[in-house]
């Protein structure tokens, strides 16, 4: 086993491990967003919204 191998082999894992993370994190969002989406449509507002809607009444 040289030591170029075990750098290579370091690097690509650190990268995959990266990669993967980076995947999980997109794909986690766009879920969020979905399950923010279905709860607007069912009628549920965003606590940062009341103040808009409340500007908007007054």
């Amino acid at each position: 086993m040289s030591h170029a191998f075990y750098i290579y082999t370091s690097y690509g894992v650190s990268g995959a491990i990266i990669a993967i993370l980076c995947l999980w994190v997109w794909l986690d969002g766009r879920a969020r967003q979905k399950e923010l989406t279905a709860l607007e449509a069912a009628g549920h507002r965003r606590r940062s919204s009341a103040k808009t809607q409340a500007e908007d009444a007054a």
